[in-house]
């Protein structure tokens, strides 16, 4: 059987599939040009990340598919009920870039709270005329520690981000419509672990506890994050959105940003990807990030052995 990474995969997944007797081509076929590849190779198994859409016109074009596999979390690219319905296995990796995310966000938490967005860009500039002047400009850090992090969202991503925090000895605070709390493991490198129990609290007091507030939740037809919101927070607040594009409202973060209610943000994903608007790009007050939040060596490593594995499971 044939397996068409279409977005790539990792050369772990690919040994896991030859072993087990797929053949695996990694062949970046044209979305325009998908359906006839497809048949035309009798493919079995197609595998996605973020740039190919799986729609209804080509699962009914491609009755030779059983399996659509997203290498990440959010599927929607993908018309998953849809498959289901007509048959279709749909499967992706929820567990295995949710370090990775939870990396990325406080590798911009870190650096929006010492100015290293700013400084990296402007030392190489004026570093060696204007030394006292940057020093003085970007001597007003913060510390991570001691500080409340509210995380929006409690699922795998947003559990993964709340260890991190924990390690780094911040105060969690969190709210999900669909999970009353949680108990988060940290393992250390000796093999000591500690527990902590989360319970879950409404989204107003997340809002007004945080210095620190992270979003972990998908794609939906409203902003998460609005003017409203952005009232309720404490003044300064640093935000990152690594989530997805449109659950936070750009044009109200930079009125936010403008007024002072927020200091700094991070943002790995946008409303209008891949061409985000100029005012953000532009921001000195934002860390940008295009859309890398799960894109680790490791992460991908996870990512390819994990779709083998349920597609030797499937289809054995």
């Amino acid at each position: 059987m044939k397996v068409l990474a279409n977005d790539g995969v990792s050369q772990s997944g690919i040994d896991a599939l030859k072993k087990a007797g797929y053949e695996v081509i990694t062949t970046t076929v044209a979305q325009e040009q998908l359906i006839n590849y497809i048949n035309e190779k009798d493919i079995t198994v197609l595998l996605v990340r973020s740039a190919t859409t799986v729609r209804k016109d080509l699962i009914d074009a491609c009755p030779g598919l059983k399996i659509i596999g997203r290498g990440g979390v959010g599927m929607d690219n993908i018309d998953v009920e849809y498959a289901r319905e007509k048959g279709l296995s749909v499967i992706n990796t929820p567990a295995a870039s949710s370090h990775s995310v939870a990396e990325l966000v406080f590798g911009h938490f870190y650096g929006l709270a010492r100015f290293l967005h700013n400084s990296n860009r402007d030392m190489p500039l004026e570093g060696d005329t204007n030394f006292g002047k940057l020093k003085k400009a970007y001597a007003k850090g913060t510390e991570l520690k001691g500080k409340t992090l509210g995380v929006l969202g409690f699922g795998r991503i947003g559990q993964a981000t709340a260890k991190v925090a924990l390690g780094a000895g911040m105060k969690v605070v969190a709210f999900d419509p669909f999970l009353e709390k949680a108990n988060l493991e940290l393992e250390f490198f000796d093999g000591q672990k500690v527990n902590f129990d989360i319970k879950t609290i409404s989204k107003e007091d997340v809002l007004k506890q945080s210095d620190f507030i992270s979003l972990h939740v998908p794609a939906q037809k409203d902003y998460v994050i609005d003017e409203a919101e952005f009232k309720i927070m404490k003044d300064g607040v640093i935000i990152a959105n690594a989530a997805r594009g449109g659950v936070l409202n750009e044009v109200a973060l930079v009125k936010a940003i403008e007024s002072g209610k927020v200091a700094r943000a991070a943002l790995d994903v946008f409303e209008n990807e891949p061409k985000p608007e100029m005012p953000l790009l532009m921001n000195s007050a934002l860390s940008l990030t295009p859309h890398t939040g799960a894109a680790t060596n490791e992460a991908q490593d996870r990512i390819g052995t994990e779709l083998a594995s349920q597609i030797i499971s499937i289809l054995g």
